[in-house]
């Protein structure tokens, strides 16, 4: 199996042959929660690794337009577009997050930061530090159990956390996340951090 498992072909295999374990069909407790208190509807938001995507359909349905959702495979995005018709067709984003260039208020972490092999955690900060405006917004979850080789999903600590992101955002929150879906329990940290 590759190192790297940040590979399109990898991707759309898993959506091809429906091993997406991870898709859960509703946008997850903490995210809506989050969402629910953000009152500045015209805000830029990025949900990058974003898969079926139900936090965007939430966000559009909520009144969050310039809502953008970029994946590296090509059907979930598909997906999203076939359950929320309205959504722009130039804010599905069909790239490589690596490569994607672009400036937002707020960017949403959920089961992306996780899938992405390991070696590849410093280029994902640096990156986000990109393609965040200043004291622009990093938000979501990371998953709590032992960093593991077997992923994804690969694990973490807030310690490893920290020492990745504390150089270029400010830490506002990094806590045990105490309204997880049941199946992620005791798993999940919810986190804002606010870029430098």
């Amino acid at each position: 199996m590759k190192k790297n498992k940040f590979d399109q072909s990898y991707w759309e295999q898993r959506y091809d042959a429906n091993e997406i374990g991870w898709n859960i069909g509703y946008s997850s407790t903490p995210l809506k929660t989050y969402i629910d208190q953000l009152e500045d509807k015209s805000i830029n938001i990025l949900i990058p690794g974003a898969g079926n995507s139900y936090e965007a359909e939430y966000l559009w349905n909520a009144g969050f337009k310039n809502t953008y959702v970029l994946d590296i495979a090509l059907q979930p995005l598909v997906n999203l577009k076939s359950r929320v018709t309205g959504f722009p067709k130039d804010q599905l984003l069909h790239h490589n997050f690596f490569e994607f260039e672009g400036q937002f208020d707020l960017i949403l972490e959920q089961t992306f930061f996780c899938a992405l092999d390991p070696s590849l955690r410093e280029k994902y900060v640096k990156k986000m530090v990109d393609l965040l405006k200043p004291k622009g917004k990093l938000s979501g979850l990371f998953f709590d159990f032992p960093l593991t080789s077997s992923g994804p999903p690969f694990g973490g600590s807030i310690e490893e956390y920290k020492i990745h992101f504390s150089p270029y955002f400010e830490i506002k929150i990094l806590e045990r996340s105490t309204n997880s879906i049941k199946p992620r329990e005791g798993k999940e940290l919810f986190f804002i951090f606010e870029r430098r």
